[in-house]
């Protein structure tokens, strides 16, 4: 870990931010490990949190896809539209949501702990 060690920085804060995911701003926490471990400028930590967000919620894409596959033919209610419309709809709605929500946190934890790691030397 540490400076040049980029990948392997930004597992460990996507794997803190799973770990730590019942939080509500995990990738907050997990970006700014990944950041503080890169020991670079705040504007690089901040670049290493996105990457880390991104790593995180490639779990989390995987299980929206794995029940827009199992609920496809379910029919949701009355009406009779199958439940995959309507997971469709969460998918193309919530995507976008989620991926703001991880890269975006991750990459201000990854400024912060950069900018702490920075202010410790």
């Amino acid at each position: 870990m540490g400076v040049g060690k980029t990948w392997i920085n930004a597992v460990v804060g996507a794997v803190i931010t799973i770990g730590l995911s019942f939080t509500g701003f995990s990738p907050l926490l997990g970006g700014g490990v990944a950041g503080y471990l890169q020991a670079e400028p705040p504007a690089s930590g901040a670049k290493i949190g996105a990457i880390s967000g991104v790593i995180a919620a490639i779990p989390l894409f995987l299980i929206i896809v794995l029940g827009f596959v199992l609920f496809a033919a379910v029919p949701a209610g009355s009406g009779g539209v199958p439940g995959g419309v309507e997971l469709l709809v969460i998918f193309v709605v919530m995507l976008p949501m989620m991926l703001l929500w991880f890269v975006g946190l991750s990459a201000v934890g990854g400024y912060v702990g950069a900018y702490l790691h920075a202010e410790a030397r």
